[in-house]
């Protein structure tokens, strides 16, 4: 599995657990730390000064979070809260100069990783301004549903997601349920036809 390869970041840390709503970071706060997940899920959100809130992307077992922040030293863009149970632990600077020196050749996946997160960040702005709300849910379900094909999302916390209406949402899932690319239950989303969700997130306007 290719998070093994992080395993060396939590060598000699402290592991921190959170419980379920419990906040890890938050948004415009110093990053002065990153965070390797060793157990559970963590949903990354955008909050706007008037209290909506917009879905990243939920991190599981073996992401790391909050490293583009601790890169740039900028304040985080985000804020980061457990949906379920969680390991976690996080790595400061003098950590990381430690961990390098000790294990150089996590250099180069860490940078790839960096580049993948900015990439998701540039496709989902990209998503929200330019693709209708179907297309934007359908590849809003693809990005947050686990191994298992289950989305652990509410239909509000889907439209934050994707900038539409839990009622635009309710409509488009009871449309790709009747179509058997997914069926739905309170709290829960299980996707049954992967690729027709790819195909329909894909297709041209």
């Amino acid at each position: 599995m290719e998070n093994c390869i992080w395993s060396p970041l939590a060598e000699g840390r402290q592991v921190k657990t959170y419980a379920p709503g419990q906040m890890i970071y938050l948004q415009d706060t110093q990053a002065h730390e990153f965070y390797y997940l060793l157990e559970g899920t963590v949903r990354s959100y955008i909050s706007s000064p008037n209290g909506a809130e917009l879905v990243l992307t939920q991190h599981r077992t073996g992401d790391l979070m909050g490293e583009a922040s601790f890169f740039d030293e900028c304040p985080r863009v985000s804020s980061a809260a457990a949906v379920t149970p969680c390991r976690v632990v996080s790595i400061d600077r003098e950590g990381l100069d430690r961990i390098f020196q000790s294990h150089p050749e996590l250099a180069y996946p860490m940078l790839r990783y960096l580049a993948r997160t900015v990439r998701l960040l540039s496709d989902h702005v990209d998503g929200i301004s330019f693709l209708p709300a179907d297309r934007r849910l359908a590849t809003a379900l693809l990005r947050l549903a686990n191994s298992d094909g289950l989305v652990h999302s509410t239909h509000e916390e889907l439209g934050s997601a994707v900038g539409t209406s839990r009622v635009t949402v309710s409509r488009a899932l009871a449309r790709f349920a009747a179509k058997g690319w997914l069926e739905q239950s309170y709290g829960q989303v299980k996707l049954l036809d992967r690729r027709a969700l790819e195909v329909y997130a894909q297709a041209e306007s």
